[in-house]
Parts: structure tokens; C-alpha cells; sequence
């Protein structure tokens, strides 16, 4: 019986060892450099619009090479201000929705896998109907590698958002986030994870020629919890991914960086988005992850 015991304690002991092996988070993220990045209502402004020059002066800058963040970042949240009431780019503004949501990011790695967390202050709620009553909260986050998807490197996952995308104006509710001449086979896809509020639960994708929320493996866990008015949202992410759609990340390298947060039970393109950022892995970026 005491042999049993015995047995059965170092079984957990090592299962727990194992585990902690495979998903090691920092034990301090007070200790991990967290950047701040504004997220903020975009309106009506599907890459088309962007890169039209006649409506967006950018279309110019982006075609000499030069990245929506190098303009803009510090301007998101006036920029979300103009377009959440309607003054510029929004035929259906909807009263009281914020403009803008700061958010700190921050990044390591244990070398198997990396840790993203994300914290920000919860918005007043606008009282407006819920698109999607089932989850207050969504954030994703997508990844493009090699700059094969035309603009990513620019835009970040502004290339996957398109004019004829559904809860666009005038668009038919079907087509979902795309990227044009999306192919898994030819590497023009982002890698895209997600995570629900009110599932509790993470859904691990890809954009290609179409939005799909399963195929990947490289999502390890995804936890998300609301203190007081402080949303804190931490993916666990294998650095090898090895399903459909998942980048493979290795140290040294960058990757095109983009993440959104629909607020407020949103769904589509009433989100609150990122400009297009780069991530690193144990390499000079935006943001860093830095082995631990």
C-alpha cells in the first residue's frame, strides 16, 4: 500500500514536472518589458480604402515601403475618435463605443514555447445590442512570416480585411477575412489564434483564401480573466507550431504582428485593431520575446 503511495505521489511529481517543462511562463511578468500599443476603432477602411490614394494620403507612404505605424502610432487614438462617431470613414457609428483601447503587451520564451500576454482597462460599455451575447470579450492575435502576404509587413493583418467582407456595408454576410491569393501550400496565410471570453476557450487557425478557426497545434493554452476592471489575457504558444497554418517561429527572426479585441459582445469589423507591429524572438522588434 505505502509502495503504492509512494509511487503514485512521484508519478504526479514528475507529471508535474513535465508539464511545467512544456509550459513554463514567467513567474514575474512584472519583470518582463511590457510595450503599449493603442488599438483603435477603424471603421470602414478595408485595405482597399488604404491603399486607395484619391481617399487615404498613406496609399502613397505605403507605396514607397514605409509601415502604418510609422505614421500613425502615436495618432490611433485621435484616429479612433473620428471614425467611432462617425466624422470620418463610419455610416453606422454606434453611440458611446470607445475610440480607443490601450493595451500592454508582453512576450517571452522558454525556448519551446512562447508566452503573449495582454492586459488592458475593461471600456465603459456603449448599452448598444449585443452582436454577440455569448462572448463580452474576444482577442486574437495574427502572425505572418516571410512577407509572402502582400502588405504584411506593412498593414500587419490589415491585408486579411476586405470591402466585400461580411458586416462591411453593402457586403453579403458570408465571405470572412481572406488574403488575396491566399494559399497554405505557397505560405500566404496568417497565423491566427483566438480567444472567447465566454467559452473560455482558445481556437488556434489560419487565414488563407479563407478565415479558418481549427487546424492548428501550436496553441498550448489560452487564459483570460477579468480583476476588478483589468482584463489579462495570456496565450501559450508552441515556438515549432507544427499544425495547419501555424508559423514557425525560431530565435533570431521577426515576424509581422498583428492583434485585435472585439470589446462590448462585437463581432466583425466593429473590433477595436492593432497597427501592423513585428515581433521578435530573441531579435530587436517592437516587441521582444526574450528567453527566460
Amino acid at each position: 500500500m505505502r509502495k503504492n503511495l509512494i509511487a503514485s505521489a512521484v508519478g504526479t511529481l514528475l507529471a508535474m514536472g513535465a508539464g511545467s517543462a512544456l509550459a513554463a511562463a514567467p513567474a514575474d511578468w512584472s519583470k518582463i518589458p511590457a510595450k503599449e500599443i493603442t488599438l483603435l476603432y477603424p471603421g470602414v477602411s478595408p485595405i482597399e480604402w488604404i491603399t486607395k490614394g484619391t481617399e487615404h494620403g498613406g496609399a502613397r507612404a505605403l507605396k514607397k515601403g514605409e509601415r502604418c505605424a510609422d505614421c500613425h502610432d502615436e495618432e490611433a487614438s485621435d484616429m479612433g475618435a473620428k471614425m467611432v462617431t462617425g466624422k470620418k470613414i463610419e455610416p453606422n457609428p454606434i453611440a458611446g463605443k470607445a475610440p480607443a483601447i490601450p493595451v500592454k503587451v508582453q512576450a517571452a520564451h522558454d525556448g519551446e514555447n512562447l508566452y503573449l500576454r495582454f492586459s488592458w482597462t475593461q471600456p465603459k460599455a456603449s448599452g448598444a445590442a449585443k452582436m454577440d451575447d455569448k462572448n463580452p470579450v474576444k482577442i486574437a492575435y495574427m502572425l505572418e512570416s516571410g512577407g509572402k502576404v502582400e502588405l504584411a509587413d506593412l498593414a500587419g493583418c490589415w491585408a486579411s480585411c476586405h470591402s466585400d467582407s461580411r458586416t462591411m456595408p453593402g457586403a453579403a454576410d458570408t465571405k470572412t477575412k481572406y488574403v488575396k491569393g491566399g494559399s497554405l501550400a505557397e505560405g500566404r496565410f496568417y497565423d491566427l489564434v483566438q480567444w472567447r471570453s465566454g467559452e473560455k476557450k482558445g481556437y488556434d487557425g489560419y487565414v488563407a483564401d479563407k478565415r479558418v478557426m481549427e487546424g492548428g497545434k501550436g496553441l498550448v493554452s489560452a487564459d483570460g480573466k477579468l480583476d476588478g476592471n483589468t482584463w489579462t489575457v495570456v496565450f501559450t504558444r508552441k515556438l515549432a507550431g507544427g499544425g495547419e497554418g501555424d508559423v514557425k517561429l525560431e530565435t533570431g527572426k521577426t515576424y509581422n504582428f498583428g492583434f485585435a479585441i472585439h470589446d462590448d459582445s462585437a463581432v466583425g469589423r466593429f473590433h477595436h485593431v492593432s497597427l501592423g507591429h513585428h515581433l521578435g524572438i530573441d531579435a530587436k522588434a517592437d516587441i521582444t520575446a526574450a528567453k527566460q
